[in-house]
C-alpha cells in the first residue's frame, strides 16, 4: 500500500504536472482509502463498485459532507485510472458510484459602490500604493483567479492593445482591460516597477523585495484594504473575480463571452453568477414593490 501511495506520488507530480495543492489533496483522500481497505483486509485489486459505494457511505456515516465525499471519490477515480493504465487493475470500480448531490453555494459579490470603495483605497503616493492600486483593478478589471494574477509576466501585458494575456496548463486568453485598470497598469509598469523589480525578474507584480508577489502576500493586501474600506462582506482573493462575473451579467453581458473570460471549461460553472443575478433581482423587487 505505501509502494502504490508512493508512485501515485511520483506520477501526480512528473507526469500529470498537477500543483503542490492537489497532490496533498489526492493523497490524503487516496491514503485515507488505503487504511480503509487495510483495516478490512482488502487489497487494491479487490475493490469492486459496492465497496467503494460503502466506502462513501462509511464518510457519510462519519460526518463528511457531500463535497467532501465527491472529492474524495475523484481522488480515487484518478488513482483507478493509473492502476488501469499500468495493468495493475482492469476496471475502474469508482465509475457510477452514486454521492448525495453537492448543493452548489452561491458566491458572495460586492456590490458596485462597495467595489468602488474598494479600489479607492490605495493611495498613489509611492510605490506600494501604486502597484496595489493596479493589482485591485487588474483584478476586476478582468476577473483573472489570483494564481494568475500573480503569475503574469510583464510581457503577458499589451498596453497598446489595451489587453493582457492569461497563460494557464490548459490554454491561454485575452481579456481586455477598461481605461481605468490600463492607466493604473501603465502608471504602475512606467514609473513603480522599474524601481522594485530584481534584475531578471520577469513577474508583473513584486513584492517590496522585487520578487515576485505570492498568494499570501496579496491575500493580506486585499484584507487589509477591505478592512480600510469597512466593509461587511467577508472579501477573499476570489470575491473581485465573482464581483467581475455577476456585475457583467447583471448588464448585459453574453454569459458565452463570460465563460471565455474567466476561463471556464464547462459554462455550467459560469451559469451559477446567472442564478446569482436573478437571486439580487428576486431580492430587490421583493423589497421595492409595494405589493411583494
Amino acid at each position: 500500500m505505501m509502494r502504490v501511495a508512493d508512485e501515485f506520488r511520483n506520477y501526480l507530480t512528473t507526469e500529470k504536472g498537477s500543483s503542490a495543492n492537489t497532490v496533498s489533496s489526492y493523497l490524503r483522500d487516496v491514503n485515507q482509502f488505503l487504511e480503509y481497505l487495510t483495516e478490512r483486509s482488502l487489497e487494491l485489486s479487490e475493490v469492486t463498485q459496492a465497496e467503494v459505494q460503502s466506502y462513501a457511505q462509511w464518510l457519510t456515516g462519519r460526518g463528511k459532507s457531500a463535497a467532501t465525499v465527491t472529492r474524495a471519490l475523484a481522488s480515487l477515480k484518478c488513482l483507478f485510472h493509473w492502476l488501469i493504465d499500468r495493468g495493475e487493475c482492469s476496471f475502474n470500480p469508482v465509475t457510477g458510484v452514486k454521492t448525495a448531490r453537492v448543493e452548489r453555494k452561491l458566491p458572495k459579490i460586492l456590490s458596485g459602490k462597495e467595489v468602488e470603495l474598494l479600489l479607492e483605497q490605495p493611495q498613489c503616493v509611492d510605490s506600494k500604493g501604486y502597484r496595489d492600486h493596479a493589482m485591485l483593478e487588474l483584478l476586476y478589471a478582468t476577473g483573472i483567479r489570483v494564481s494568475e494574477l500573480i503569475g503574469l509576466n510583464v510581457d503577458n501585458v499589451f498596453l497598446s492593445a489595451g489587453f493582457i494575456r492569461c497563460e494557464s496548463k490548459e490554454r491561454s486568453r485575452i481579456i481586455p482591460m477598461y481605461p481605468t485598470a490600463l492607466k493604473a497598469l501603465s502608471d504602475y509598469l512606467r514609473d513603480v516597477r522599474p524601481q522594485l523589480a530584481v534584475e531578471s525578474e520577469e513577474a508583473l507584480f513584486v513584492n517590496m523585495n522585487g520578487t515576485r508577489m505570492s498568494r499570501q502576500g496579496f491575500w493580506k493586501i486585499i484584507k487589509y484594504y477591505g478592512e480600510k474600506a469597512g466593509i461587511q462582506t467577508e472579501i477573499t482573493p476570489h470575491t473581485l473575480r465573482h464581483s467581475f462575473a455577476a456585475h457583467l451579467l447583471e448588464n448585459g453581458a453574453d454569459i458565452h463571452a463570460i465563460q471565455e473570460m474567466l476561463g471556464h471549461a464547462d459554462i455550467s460553472s459560469t451559469q451559477v453568477y446567472a442564478r446569482l443575478v436573478n437571486q439580487h433581482l428576486k431580492d430587490v423587487y421583493t423589497k421595492a414593490h409595494p405589493r411583494a
